[in-house]
C-alpha cells in the first residue's frame, strides 16, 4: 500500500459490497412472494371445477323424471348414462380439491403456515407437509385417483366389439388396481402414519 492511499478505502468498499449483498438476499428471498400467483390461480380453478362439478349434479338431478317413464331398454341405458355421469361429478371434484390441496400445499412451502388451520382437526389430516416430497407425493395420489376415474368413465363407455377389447379392458382393470394398492402400501414398521407424531 502506497503512503498516499488511505487505509480506510478497501473497508468502506467491502462495507458498500456487504450491503449491496444484503440488500440482494432479501429481494431474492422476497422474490418468493410470487408464488402467491400460482396460489390464487390453482384457488380459482379450484373454485372452477367445484362449479362445473356442482352444475353436473344438478343437470343429473332434474333428468331424474325421465327416468320414471323410460322403458326397461331405455332405463338400462340411462343407469349406464347415470354412473357415467356421477363418475365425471366425482372426477371433478377431485381436480377441484388436487388444486386446493395444491395450492394450501404451495403456500405452506413458500409464504408460511396457516395459522387458522393450526387448530383445525381437519388440518392435521390434510396439510402434512413438510417439504416438496410431501406435496409431491399427497399430489401424486390424488392424480392417480383422478386417472382411475377417467379409466372408469371410458370403460363404462366403452362397447366391445371384439373379444380382445374385453382383454384390453381387464388389463386395465389389473393396472388401475395394481398402482392403487401399491399407493396403499404403508411404510415401514415403526414409522408414524401420516398425520400421527
Amino acid at each position: 500500500m502506497s503512503p498516499l492511499q488511505d487505509p480506510a478505502e478497501p473497508c468502506r468498499a467491502e462495507r458498500a459490497m456487504s450491503r449491496l449483498e444484503r440488500s440482494f438476499e432479501r429481494v431474492l428471498w422476497l422474490s418468493r412472494m410470487l408464488v402467491l400467483i400460482a396460489v390464487l390461480a390453482a384457488l380459482l380453478v379450484a373454485v372452477v371445477m367445484f362449479v362445473f362439478a356442482t352444475t353436473d349434479v344438478v343437470r343429473l338431478v332434474t333428468a331424474l323424471p325421465s327416468a320414471f317413464t323410460a322403458t326397461d331398454a331405455e332405463m338400462v341405458q340411462k343407469r349406464l348414462e347415470t354412473v357415467a355421469k356421477v363418475v365425471k361429478v366425482v372426477d371433478l371434484y377431485l381436480v377441484a380439491t388436487f388444486m386446493l390441496i395444491f395450492s394450501m400445499g404451495l403456500y405452506e412451502l413458500f409464504i408460511g403456515k396457516i395459522e387458522v388451520a393450526e387448530q383445525s382437526e381437519v388440518a392435521r389430516r390434510l396439510l402434512v407437509i413438510r417439504d416438496l416430497d410431501d406435496l409431491k407425493d399427497r399430489l401424486a395420489k390424488i392424480v392417480l385417483l383422478i386417472m382411475a376415474m377417467l379409466f372408469l368413465e371410458h370403460a363404462l363407455r366403452l362397447q366391445p366389439r371384439e373379444p380382445i377389447d374385453l382383454l384390453y379392458l381387464g388389463v386395465g382393470v389389473v393396472l388401475i388396481s395394481l398402482s392403487l394398492f401399491l399407493t396403499q402400501k404403508k411404510s415401514a414398521p415403526g414409522k408414524p402414519k401420516e398425520g400421527q407424531e
